[in-house]
């Protein structure tokens, strides 16, 4: 029987009032763009949130990279960025570039940043990202060298999400709560958990960006985030159902669509709890899951299902030669048959609530098809944070947890490692996975690196190291104002926008 919990670990409810003036959203010169969640810190260091902290940071803090609308590298603070040898970076720095303060954002202001986030008395949340970088030299006032301790090829793409603050204004003032403005914008307005306004920042050393004022609304509710959008009190929403882009569309005030994220979903396998090291009992699990029929019930085909694999095609690595395990409910009670093992143990399937986009109506679906084929299954919701302490700090992961998991910089390299031995995310604990993943990670020459990454998701999948399950659509609604390409790698920004009548 299919035994269902709610796990309740957070008391109290906070009620969310629509209280934005329906003005700020209409005004010609300004965009309202809804989120999800709470801004949790100013501090870029501090912070991974791509969807929350670090879109809104992008437009306050410059970057020496960005990634645009199409997924590809742009220049930004570094004009140009190149390998001069395997352990080094080179990046050329635009000219004049300066914080609202004044200071400089040359050479020493990126390398005071990055030797911050390597401090480890600072303790930066994304410290990791940048652990093999060895030593950072100014060459002189526009050039900076980055040295690492072994190769690092997709060190630029990581830099995308790199945000640089002011050194010394850092060190007067607390970067979680305070801003010097060293992008195109500047905050004049922070309500926390509400929202957060922002205006063209006047000593910005780039290109004004064309819309003056961008505000940023925290909307919890799917349902709030909609109705906002069909008011015409927000301008852009995203993590909407499919099932509402029809109506939307319908109104005549908004349009509305999903694409791929870089975001897989699957049910991660705790392979160190009972019976999930056995092999033929995982394969048993992949084959037992419809997963096209989960996108097109679930997301009305707007999804895709994944081939076998934590990569998807923009990912450098990904594996064209993989297919997904088919819907085989016989075949999977013949891997069960096979397996030995006793169907009566209870299996947890536990799911973060309200993460993943209709994840707990697909979290139902599992269950009762792994149900359908003779287990017992028990489905335990927890709220995300606790959900992710759980994982990372306490090390117990249930026997089956729904997850989505995707790499900013759209490389094999970070994606696989979180399943590599002695990662703080891996459940596996695969010595030939994890040696494959060493050698690709040192690998500069592209063919051989994509061969490597190809044998390393070809084992993941014959492993069935997973209950591999699609990629999380990247659902939106965008107001009939607003021109906004959609991309898949939850990065939300004003300046990828542009009003269509003034």
């Amino acid at each position: 029987m299919l035994q269902y919990t709610r796990r309740i670990l957070l008391a109290g409810a906070t009620s969310f009032l629509l209280a934005t003036p329906l003005a700020a959203a209409q005004n010609n010169d300004s965009v309202t763009i809804a989120v999800s969640n709470a801004i949790n810190t100013l501090d870029p260091h501090m912070t991974a949130s791509v969807g929350t902290d670090l879109s809104v940071l992008s437009h306050i803090y410059a970057a020496l990279v960005l990634r645009g609308p199409d997924l590809k590298l742009q220049p930004s603070l570094a004009q140009s960025w190149e390998m001069t040898d395997d352990h080094t970076w080179r990046f050329k720095l635009t000219p004049d570039a300066h914080f609202s303060n004044g200071e400089k954002q040359d050479a020493k202001a990126v390398k005071w940043n990055l030797d911050r986030v390597l401090d480890k008395k600072v303790g930066a949340r994304i410290a990791g990202w940048f652990s093999l970088i060895s030593e950072v030299q100014v060459i002189d006032d526009l050039t900076v060298d980055v040295k690492t301790s072994q190769p690092y090829p997709a060190f630029a793409d990581q830099l995308s999400m790199f945000l640089l603050l002011p050194p010394e204004w850092a060190a007067q003032h607390n970067p979680a709560k305070e801003t010097m403005p060293g992008g195109r914008y500047k905050i004049i307005e922070n309500v926390p958990g509400d929202h957060i306004t922002l205006e063209v920042n006047e000593n910005y050393w780039g290109d004004a960006p064309e819309i003056n004022r961008v505000i940023f609304r925290t909307i919890p509710e799917i349902s709030s985030r909609v109705a906002a959008l069909m008011a015409g009190e927000v301008d852009l929403v995203t993590g909407i159902p499919t099932t509402e882009l029809e109506r939307i569309n319908g109104s005549g005030k908004a349009s509305a669509n999903a694409i791929d994220s870089i975001r897989m979903m699957l049910a991660k396998i705790n392979h160190a709890k009972a019976p999930m090291e056995n092999r033929a009992f995982r394969q048993a699990l992949n084959y037992a899951v419809d997963k096209q029929g989960i996108v097109d019930a679930i997301f009305d085909g707007k999804a895709t299902i994944a081939n076998c694999q934590l990569l998807s095609a923009p990912y450098v690595g990904y594996n064209p030669d993989l297919k997904p395990y088919p819907y085989d409910p016989d075949k999977a009670r013949e891997l069960l048959k096979e397996s030995g093992i006793n169907l009566s143990q209870q299996i947890e399937l536990e799911v973060p609530t309200g993460t993943y986009l209709q994840g707990d109506e697909v979290t139902q679906v599992i269950a009762s098809q792994l149900q359908d084929v003779g287990l017992n299954v028990k489905i335990t919701e927890i709220e995300f944070g606790a959900f992710m302490d759980k994982q990372l700090r306490a090390r117990d992961l249930a026997q089956l947890a729904v997850q989505g998991l995707a790499w900013p910089t759209i490389d094999a390299d970070g994606m696989l490692t979180m399943f590599a031995p002695g990662n703080v995310y891996d459940y596996w604990n695969n010595t030939e996975f994890g040696k494959i993943l060493d050698e690709a990670r040192i690998t500069t020459d592209k063919e051989k690196r994509n061969a490597l990454y190809a044998d390393a998701t070809k084992l993941m999948c014959d492993e069935a190291a997973s209950l591999f399950l699609y990629l999380m659509p990247t659902s939106y609604g965008v107001s009939n104002r607003i021109d906004w390409s959609a991309r898949g790698d939850d990065w939300v920004r004003a300046f990828d926008m542009k009003i269509k009548e003034r």
